[in-house]
């Protein structure tokens, strides 16, 4: 209902949400979701301009996107650089191809057509979540390990083809006593009061020097966009300076290269799997109202528009997300 708002020389009005003025023809609910969006893409914005800032600024040791995220549920062992990612990305704009279905069936009050399209978003939505999901679980694994220097360096192994080879390929185990920090047996605050990785500095060095056929591959890019290899003198060299034994990724080191590059892929993406999981939730709820005849006894499946206006927001957002992190 439109609200007066009196002054000396005129009475003017403001809208209150009422029917009487549409500002751009837009309910106050729709316009209230766009100012939603408008916000949370420039909150996006800010993050994607701050990775870009920092990858650019270390784009000489950042990770190579096609050498990171390369597995495939249940095809262990075979390099399959981006597919699932595609995969992840095609579910996700698909869904979104469902949310314009029910919309549309919205429009048309058919009400067992927003009902099947609004599930199969849903379903569309769960299977985005879950692969995110996977995806951080063999990040923050990882699979071949590395070593850290001391001056913060990261060495990773290769083969004289420039293939990666794995810490557990070569590693040997030495006869030593190592025991897990806990409370019982540690300090508080203690730095390294942390899992401790499957081998040691000592039992990698071991290692590589029982297998002359390993060289080290620096985190610095040459002209070619490739990992540089050195010989093996230089290899030995450089291993001999090793202070950390790093396997996987989590927010203070990183196997596959520059720690920012962690550090931005589960904030970010995290961010947006947050925003993906809300709007499963939210359509959950507006799914139930719809088998539920709400919207049918209103006439109006204007609800079912507003969460697909966020819903291809998210979708949108992660284009942009897909093409820094794992196109650019």
């Amino acid at each position: 209902m439109g609200a007066t708002v009196t002054t000396a020389n005129n009475d003017e009005k403001t809208w209150g949400g009422g029917h009487e003025i549409q500002p751009l023809g837009a309910s106050y609910g729709k316009m209230m979701m766009w100012f939603f969006i408008v916000s949370d893409a420039l909150t996006f914005s800010g993050f994607l301009a701050a990775y870009g800032f920092s990858r650019f600024k270390f784009i000489e040791t950042w990770p190579l996107a096609d050498e990171v995220f390369t597995h495939f549920p249940f095809m262990h062992g075979v390099a399959a650089p981006m597919y699932y990612v595609a995969l992840m990305t095609f579910i996700l704009i698909f869904s979104s191809v469902t949310m314009v279905l029910a919309v549309d069936a919205g429009h048309q009050l058919k009400k067992t057509k927003v009902a099947i399209y609004m599930f199969l978003t849903i379903i569309g939505g769960f299977i985005f979540v879950g692969s995110q999901a996977w995806e951080w679980k063999n990040f923050i694994k990882g699979e071949y390990g590395a070593v850290e220097t001391a001056g913060g360096s990261l060495l990773q192994f290769v083969d004289k083809d420039g293939k990666r080879v794995a810490l557990a390929d070569f590693a040997v185990k030495l006869p030593e006593q190592r025991e897990a920090l806990t409370r019982s047996h540690s300090t508080w605050f203690m730095e390294d009061a942390q899992a401790q990785p499957t081998y040691t500095v000592a039992e990698v060095q071991a290692g590589f020097k029982a297998h002359p056929e390993v060289l080290i591959r620096t985190e610095q890019l040459t002209d070619k966009k490739k990992k540089t290899v050195l010989s093996r003198e230089e290899s030995e060299a450089r291993l001999a300076s090793a202070k950390y034994v790093v396997e996987g990724a989590n927010l203070i080191r990183n196997e596959y290269g520059n720690k920012l590059f962690a550090d931005f892929f589960f904030f970010i993406t995290g961010f947006h799997g947050f925003h993906v999981f809300s709007g499963v939730i939210i359509n959950i709820i507006i799914f139930f109202n719809v088998l539920l005849g709400t919207y049918e006894k209103r006439r109006s499946y204007e609800m079912v528009e507003k969460v697909g206006l966020y819903w291809h927001f998210v979708d949108l957002v992660w284009v942009f997300v897909f093409t820094v992190f794992y196109l650019v």
